[in-house]
């Protein structure tokens, strides 16, 4: 059941790589505001992955601000991964069996919305950090448990299930590693607004983030999910709030 829901996510995000950029405003603002936290911090150069780099975001702008350095970046997706320029250093691996065998271990190991999709994903994060080399830099951006409070509410509202994709939560992420290795750590709220639920969801299927463990909702759920969703005359538009996560840690 475990490996159907992976190939699940894997499928959804294969079917999205051409609409992706599209709708990741969320993942392109996060991504250069990651990288912005490293303009004054010393990484060495070496092994540099993107580790579930999705069409390349992320590593993308590692490579602008580094330019004398190649970020390897990693998915599961082989859709997703063609979409990256073909002078560009790739691999296709799921991260949910570990991590590639390197020659020299990686001095950086970025990720950006792709450690909460992981089976385990404390588990995964800790693999990473062990995997660094010494004075090597770990940097993550993922969304924590405490989003889509208007989603759950909702849902609560309408006596009807919240299908939101369920994530780990900031402080089982935090404890991963060691408090004097944390070089940096913030919580940052970021709202998306939209007339209607259909369109306000539209970007989780643009980028294949829509898989969910329970069941779909029926057409008779999702109405009443919506009127308990609908704005107010004071507030005429529809809101869904991420919790984002943003980590940097030095080994």
């Amino acid at each position: 059941m475990k490996n159907d829901w992976q190939r699940f996510i894997i499928q959804n995000f294969d079917e999205a790589s051409s609409e992706y950029n599209k709708g990741a405003v969320l993942q392109k603002f996060f991504a250069h505001k990651l990288v912005a936290e490293f303009s004054n911090r010393e990484v060495l150069p070496g092994l540099w992955v993107d580790l579930g780099s999705g069409t390349g975001l992320l590593a993308n702008e590692l490579e602008t601000i580094n330019p004398k350095q190649t970020v390897l970046r990693i998915d599961a997706s082989s859709n997703m991964l063609q979409k990256h320029h073909l002078n560009k250093s790739t691999k296709l691996f799921d991260l949910n069996f570990g991590l590639p065998y390197w020659h020299h271990p990686p001095t950086l190991i970025a990720s950006s919305f792709a450690l909460h999709w992981l089976k385990e994903p404390e588990q995964r994060l800790k693999e990473w950090f062990s995997a660094l080399a010494p004075g090597g830099w770990l940097a993550i951006v993922l969304p924590v448990k405490g989003s889509f409070p208007e989603w759950y509410d909702a849902a609560r509202k309408a006596k009807v299930t919240c299908t939101a994709m369920q994530f780990p939560s900031h402080k089982s992420i935090l404890n991963v590693i060691k408090k004097e290795n944390i070089h940096f750590q913030q919580l940052e709220s970021f709202t998306q607004e939209a007339q209607s639920i259909s369109s306000l969801l539209k970007p989780l299927v643009q980028i294949g983030a829509q898989a969910s463990p329970h069941n779909s909702l029926k057409i008779s759920e999702w109405r009443k999910l919506q009127k308990s969703w609908e704005p107010s005359k004071q507030n005429p538009v529809l809101k869904l709030t991420w919790l984002i996560q943003v980590l940097i840690a030095k080994k």
